[in-house]
C-alpha cells in the first residue's frame, strides 16, 4: 500500500492536531494508493479490479479481527481498531474506484451523486468519527462538503479526465444545454459551454454552503482546517467563473494570494 505523491491531503496539514495525524494519514494511505491502482500505470480493468478485490479480502480480514495477509495494512488494521472506525466507509471508497474503472458516463446527476456518495463522502464521514463528532446532522453538511469537493474537482479537471475517457458532466445537463461530448473532444469554449459550468458550478457552491456550517461543531485545530478546505473548494468555484468555464485553456488553480484571502474568509465564517 505504498503512495508516492507530492500533493497534500487537505486534512492531513500541520493545522491538525498532533495524535490525529496518524489515523488521517493511514486513511489517506489508503484512499490514494487504491485509487491509483483504478487510475495509474498501464495495466488492464481485470488487473487493476483485481488489484482493488485484494483490498477488500484485507479489509475482510481486519473486520474478522485476523492478521492483514499484507504487511502494509498493518498499520490501517490498528487505526481501524484503536478508532473503532466503520469498515463500511472503506469499502465504499473501494466500490467507488472499482467503478471508476468500468463506467466512464453519467446519465444524470443522481447517478453522479450517488458515486460522490462513495467516493468522497466516506472520508469526511471517518473524520468525524475519529473526533467523536458522527451525529446526524454532522454527517450531512459533512457529505455536502465532500460532495461539493469532488463536483469543484470534475470541473475543474473536465479536459484532463476526458484523457482517460471519462466525462463526469451528466448526459442530460450536455443534452440540455444543447452540447455534445465532441465540444470536449475539441476544447471548444462557447457561451453555452459557459452557461453549463455556471449551472454546475452554481450548485456546487450551493451545496458547500449548506455543509459549511459543520465548522463550528468540530473543536479547535479540527474546525479550522475544514474553514480552509471549504474556503479552498468555493474559491476555485470563484475561479472557474472568471474564466466564463474554459477549464481546457485556463485551468484554475490555487495561488499564494488565494491562500492570504482564503484565510481572511475563514476568520469570518
Amino acid at each position: 500500500m505504498s503512495v508516492d505523491h507530492t500533493e497534500n491531503f487537505p486534512v492531513a496539514s500541520l493545522l491538525l492536531p498532533r495524535h490525529l495525524r496518524r489515523p488521517v494519514a493511514a486513511i489517506y494511505r489508503f484512499a490514494r494508493a487504491a485509487d491509483d491502482i483504478a487510475d495509474e500505470g498501464d495495466a488492464g480493468d481485470a488487473e487493476r479490479l483485481q488489484g482493488l478485490n485484494a483490498y477488500r479480502a484485507e479489509l475482510d480480514r481486519i473486520g474478522q479481527g485476523r492478521a492483514p495477509a499484507d504487511p502494509a495494512f498493518a498499520e490501517l488494521a490498528q487505526i481501524v481498531a484503536e478508532w473503532r472506525l466503520p469498515l463500511p466507509l472503506f469499502h465504499d471508497l473501494l466500490d467507488a474506484f472499482a467503478q471508476d474503472v468500468v463506467k466512464k458516463r453519467y446519465a444524470d446527476y443522481p447517478e453522479l451523486l450517488d458515486y460522490c456518495r462513495r467516493s468522497a463522502n466516506p472520508v469526511g464521514r471517518l473524520l468525524l468519527h475519529l473526533v467523536d463528532r458522527a451525529s446526524e446532522e454532522n454527517l450531512r453538511r459533512s457529505d455536502n462538503i465532500c460532495t461539493a469537493l469532488q463536483l469543484i474537482n470534475f470541473w475543474q479537471d473536465i479536459a484532463v479526465d476526458w484523457q482517460k475517457d471519462r466525462v463526469y458532466l451528466p448526459q442530460t445537463d450536455l443534452a440540455r444545454f444543447r452540447l455534445g461530448e465532441a465540444q470536449i473532444a475539441g476544447q471548444r469554449w462557447s457561451a453555452e459551454w459557459a452557461a453549463l459550468l455556471d449551472f454546475q458550478t452554481g450548485r456546487a457552491r450551493t451545496m458547500m454552503l449548506a455543509g459549511a456550517p459543520l465548522v463550528h461543531a468540530l473543536p479547535g485545530r479540527m474546525g479550522w482546517e475544514i474553514r480552509l478546505t471549504v474556503q479552498g473548494g468555493l474559491r476555485i468555484l470563484e475561479r472557474i467563473r472568471r474564466v466564463r468555464g474554459d477549464v481546457f485553456h485556463r485551468r484554475p488553480t490555487l495561488r499564494r494570494a488565494d491562500w492570504l484571502l482564503m484565510g481572511g474568509r475563514a476568520l469570518f465564517m
